[in-house]
């Protein structure tokens, strides 16, 4: 039995034979294979006590890696096969990338052990004798983590970097910025960090609860940090997409700097990080000052960021300010533009040609529609599958991510014990059933669907406890129905799923993952007594 998440698309067993690995098993890596084979030695060194040296790729014992074109013409460069022998393993991708994926889907046959740290005494690290084939669906497989609400330190990031790698997910969406904090050094604009990174007290539940949390809480990440992020998600052939939120949900930045924001409206010197839940109407103001202090912050982000795309939110911008600023008003004349709404779409519209010029292609939430987007800029479809049909009918690129199904935030049961609850119920089932492709869309305009992502959150989400609570084990299931080719979603094979899982259940303990148990949150993952907010009826139709 072959209990690999995600599915491989192809699986042949032969037997109830095994290859089992000991002290003279080695690794023999051939061109391009230097990353798989730096990530096989030191997790499944680790974890086994198994030196696994380099050794001959002609002898017996040995476990080759290589990169192969007649694989990347069959299975794209992110495919790989996998065959285990008696004499032992020849795994091929078709590009390094599809290589570490098969990585990922050797260390997941050896059993959960081989997810530890350190090896356990007296185990025995046999492979089944099989032949797989596997290739992805899409090629952007997202994770998308909240850092500005609660601050995650590097070391967590990192860790859910490995956990995203273990789940052949390859785009991680960095959601630095918000209301309620700034978490990115910029050198030119250092009251970033000195002010817009830290909050004196935390709302304790949803906006309504009555509860907080009495004292400072911040954070940021230094460049290195940064740098070491980046450098750490390639290794794992991961792209690294940072989130500076303009023109709405800008209130930590602009208490840090007050010229930012709507001056002639308010008395922005007296404005604070936010410390509650909610949209800020304190949004940035449409003046030369503001576009050129975010091209400062855009000119170092691109130093640290070499991914394609750059997100720049676009979402919730609130327009009570805008419709009383003068200043707004004289820029709508200036520009002969209708109104607030377009404005917003001129401000995009400035920096989605401000980094094509620099060679990258932004993409916003599904707002940034409104108004009309230039045609390189892609859309995050969040608002349902609305946004994402609209999109790709216009010819834009689009990241499927309807908070109707892949919010991990929202609550996974409709028990009183499930902690803090937001939104829509969405358990383990109704994720394996997402269908990321909307079923309006032509196929000449499904192709411009590029994948989809999960998104996290983290209002309600204090410490990574509560992250991993919220996300797993739904996002074993996401990362299925991101890169398996499953059927329509009513006809998966929810209960083979569930049988799988079973086992990667006992790989998310090795890792030490505080997932929600399928019976229900063990007495400490409640959170009694503490406010949320949950949404009534189901969700839209597909």
């Amino acid at each position: 039995m072959v209990d690999v998440i995600p599915e491989p698309g192809l699986v042949t067993a032969y037997g109830d034979g095994v290859f089992e690995l000991g002290p003279d098993t080695g690794l023999a890596a051939g061109e391009g294979a230097g990353r798989a084979e730096r990530w096989l030695r030191g997790a499944l060194g680790a974890a086994t006590g198994l030196p696994l040296a380099p050794k001959d790729a002609a002898g017996d014992d040995v476990i080759r890696l290589s990169v192969h074109p007649l694989v990347a013409k069959d299975l794209g460069e992110e495919g790989y096969r996998l065959a285990v022998m008696p004499t032992g393993v020849q795994l091929v991708g078709g590009g390094p990338a599809g290589l570490f994926w098969g990585a990922q889907t050797l260390r997941q046959l050896l059993g959960p052990d081989a997810f530890r740290r350190a090896p356990l005494p007296g185990r025995q690290w046999r492979l089944p004798l099989v032949h797989i084939q596997d290739s992805p669906r899409f090629r952007w497989r997202g994770l998308m983590l909240d850092v500005a609400r609660h601050f995650m330190p590097k070391e967590g990031v990192l860790r859910y970097l490995d956990l995203m790698a273990a789940h052949k997910l390859n785009v991680f969406h960095f959601h630095l910025t918000d209301d309620q904090g700034w978490r990115i050094e910029i050198r030119r604009h250092p009251k970033l960090t000195e002010v817009a990174s830290w909050r004196a007290r935390t709302k304790f539940g949803h906006r309504a609860s009555p509860l907080w949390e009495e004292k400072p809480h911040g954070g940021y990440y230094t460049q290195d940090d940064i740098r070491e992020i980046v450098a750490y998600a390639a290794e794992r052939h991961i792209t690294v997409v940072p989130e500076i939120d303009v023109p709405g949900h800008s209130q930590a930045a602009i208490a840090a700097y007050p010229e930012l924001g709507n001056t002639d409206v308010i008395d922005t010197t007296a404005l604070t990080v936010q410390d509650t839940w909610g949209i800020s109407s304190n949004v940035l103001a449409p003046t030369d000052t503001t576009l050129r202090f975010y091209e400062e912050v855009f000119e170092e982000v691109l130093e640290l960021f070499p991914s394609e795309f750059v997100h720049v939110g676009g979402d919730e911008c609130r327009k009570e300010q805008w419709s009383r600023s003068v200043a707004a008003k004289a820029r709508i004349t200036e520009l002969g533009l209708a109104d607030e709404d377009e404005l917003q779409s001129w401000f995009i519209g400035h920096f989605d040609q401000w980094l094509a010029a620099r060679g990258r292609r932004l993409i916003g939430w599904d707002e940034i529609l409104e108004g009309g987007l230039a045609p390189g800029a892609a859309v995050s479809s969040w608002r349902g599958y609305a946004g994402g049909v609209a999109a790709a009918q216009a010819g834009h690129d689009v990241v499927m991510c309807p908070e109707q199904y892949v919010y991990l935030d929202h609550r996974q049961a409709p028990g009183e014990d499930e902690p803090v609850p937001i939104g829509f119920v969405r358990t383990l089932e109704d994720v394996y059933r997402f269908e990321p492709v909307p079923s309006q869309l032509a196929e000449e305009d499904a192709r411009h669907v590029l994948g989809t992502q999960a998104n996290v959150w983290t209002e309600v989400m204090e410490d990574t406890a509560r992250v991993d609570y919220q996300t797993f084990p739904r996002l074993a299931a996401f990362a299925e129905v991101a890169w398996s080719r499953l059927p329509a979603p009513q006809e998966r094979d929810f209960a083979g799923f569930e049988r799988r899982m079973a086992v990667h259940y006992r790989r998310l303990d090795a890792l030490g993952v505080a997932y929600r148990p399928p019976a229900g949150p063990r007495p400490w993952q409640q959170r009694p007594g503490v406010l949320g907010r949950p949404l009534e009826g189901p969700p839209p139709n597909r």
